[in-house]
């Protein structure tokens, strides 16, 4: 007995040993203010911190906190991440407006068309003549989902006219100009604030991508959802994923390769992906629960975008004002979106 209590007691010991030599040198927090079951988490913040704790051999481990668990409203998630509150944050730049002014060309009306493959590969084209938005973080990837659809309670959209007095939410400053030149009112609010706004009557309609249905039960709130004649969208939302400037550099070499590793092109393109992917669900709710996605004919789509027009002759000239060439910014970013689109 003394001797099989010795050799369990060796084993443990070993087994301590082995669990210690394998246990995170760092332990890396991510931020983010969606549910854990939003395809945000599950198909990309999961998997990218599954593949960083593989590349570093266990020495990363990786902590994510969805639903502003950590505290705060998902507008402070930037402040955060640049204060080192948190190490790493998924946001929306939206959320605080005037941090990302050149960051902004990539969601106006007209420059991204609806197509996340495009519009990432073209940011990372483009990324030096909007890098200086993001110099106090470490910014990990800078994406875009599919883009903004018009999803309404219960008024049909078929033509520019039809959304006049209507109370429309914005993700973003620029949409709330979108919604103007539309003769509507734009409503800013945070996206999980949006459903509770849609079933007490604040606001008629939204500006959202499909993705977000199966979490918020966006099919129960909405019946008509609105889009251009070959699925074009209303602009876009752009997404940051940055890290600490400190978190990151306190890191030795070998597992800072591991963050830039997982940073970058390969990443982005695969995002791009997703987030074609990840309409499709929410799509099928939304005509499954009785809904009707509606396609704008040509000439209605034309006035629509005549409106975007103007909101992006507003934009250079505003960015202009901030020492920053407009003009050259949208069409940069045009010409990469046409790019990579075959265009």
């Amino acid at each position: 007995m003394k001797k099989l209590l010795g050799l369990t007691a060796v084993a443990a010991l070993t087994l301590a040993g082995a669990l210690s030599a394998h246990a995170a040198e760092v332990t890396l927090t991510i931020h983010h203010f969606l549910s854990p079951k939003s395809p945000a988490q599950v198909k990309m913040l999961e998997p990218w911190a599954k593949r960083v704790e593989k590349d570093s051999n266990g020495r990363i481990e990786v902590k994510i906190f969805p639903s502003m668990a950590l505290g705060g409203k998902p507008p402070e998630l930037y402040q955060q991440v640049r204060d080192g509150v948190v190490d790493i944050v998924w946001t929306v730049p939206g959320y605080t407006p005037g941090v990302f002014p050149r960051t902004e060309v990539f969601e106006l009306p007209t420059v991204h068309t609806g197509d996340p493959r495009a519009t990432n590969a073209a940011i990372q084209d483009i990324f030096p003549m909007i890098a200086d938005d993001f110099k106090d973080v470490k910014p990990l990837l800078v994406h875009v989902h599919k883009g903004n659809a018009l999803h309404t309670v219960d008024k049909k959209v078929l033509t520019l006219a039809d959304v006049k007095g209507m109370k429309i939410r914005t993700p973003s400053r620029t949409g709330g100009w979108m919604i103007e030149q539309w003769g509507a009112d734009p409503v800013g609010m945070p996206l999980p604030t949006l459903p509770q706004a849609l079933s007490k009557g604040v606001v008629d309609g939204a500006l959202v991508p499909f993705e977000i249905f199966p979490p918020f039960k966006l099919a129960e709130l909405t019946k008509y959802s609105q889009v251009g004649q070959t699925d074009e969208r209303f602009g876009t939302s752009t997404f940051l994923f940055a890290m600490n400037k400190d978190s990151y550099n306190r890191l030795p070499d070998d597992l800072k390769a591991v963050i830039d590793k997982n940073s970058g092109p390969a990443f982005s393109a695969e995002m791009g992906e997703v987030w074609e992917q990840v309409e499709k669900p929410g799509e099928a709710q939304q005509e499954k629960s009785g809904g009707e996605i509606i396609h704008l004919d040509a000439e209605a789509k034309a006035a629509f975008d005549a409106a975007g027009e103007k909101v992006v002759a507003r934009w250079i000239e505003e960015a202009n004002k901030r020492g920053i060439d407009g003009k050259k910014l949208v069409e940069a970013a045009r010409k990469a979106i046409a790019t990579h689109s075959g265009n």
